[in-house]
């Protein structure tokens, strides 16, 4: 079983290890054996998925990034030194690609998220700049339903001033207590500053298959 609490050394080894690209998923026949504990990354278009990834990893090029909404249209497996699967999920809302492609790739999102036994968390990215929006709520009360529990993960928090990061994480707070799968602790995260990566790092931690 994990450590109770979080240990940011923990973290930091689990992080600085290993970490390979498995494969990318576009049916749920495709999905790899269910034999390591998974935690996913999720959010809005361009909310800043793949470049989370890369910071929480220290590597520049393990997830693709792109200015592009809609540039993830698989589900994307990282193997975690063998105790720990990533995987970088198609963002919802906006995005520069055909509808019925959007439809395909929502329907393989809430499939894998209703169906998958080894999902132990959700990363639930929300852009700092913007704060939580209808379509955050929805996806909130879906994973509710699912009984998938989720965490959310502030983006780009250097884009804001101190004052407006406080203001938003009790905003943020105060929408996240009607949600029943809704994680109590959110990380407020800067992957270009390194900004809450530790401390995320730490929780992920927790979730891994013991060293």
């Amino acid at each position: 079983m994990p450590d109770e609490t979080p240990d940011i050394e923990s973290g930091r080894l689990l992080f600085a290890g290993e970490c390979d690209f498995l494969l990318s998923v576009a049916r749920l026949e495709q999905l790899p054996p269910a034999d390591l504990p998974e935690t996913a990354f999720i959010g809005r278009s361009n909310v800043g998925k793949s470049s989370l990834i890369n910071a929480l990893t220290g590597r520049k090029a393990l997830a693709k990034t792109s200015n592009t909404p809609g540039r993830t249209q698989q589900l994307n497996f990282f193997d975690l030194g063998r105790r720990l699967m990533l995987v970088d999920l198609p963002g919802y809302g906006f995005a520069k690609a055909p509808k019925h492609t959007v439809d395909a790739w929502t329907r393989l999102i809430r499939a894998y998220l209703k169906g998958r036994p080894n999902l132990m968390r959700v990363n639930l990215l929300i852009d700092s700049r913007h704060g939580i929006k209808q379509s955050d709520e929805d996806f909130m009360t879906m994973l509710d339903q699912a009984a998938v529990v989720y965490q959310v993960v502030l983006t780009k928090t250097d884009k804001l001033k101190s004052g407006q990061l406080e203001k938003l994480k009790k905003d943020t707070a105060a929408k996240l207590t009607p949600h029943v799968a809704a994680y109590p602790m959110q990380f407020a995260t800067s992957s270009e500053k390194g900004d809450g990566l530790a401390e995320l790092r730490a929780e992920l931690a927790m979730l891994a298959t013991p060293a």
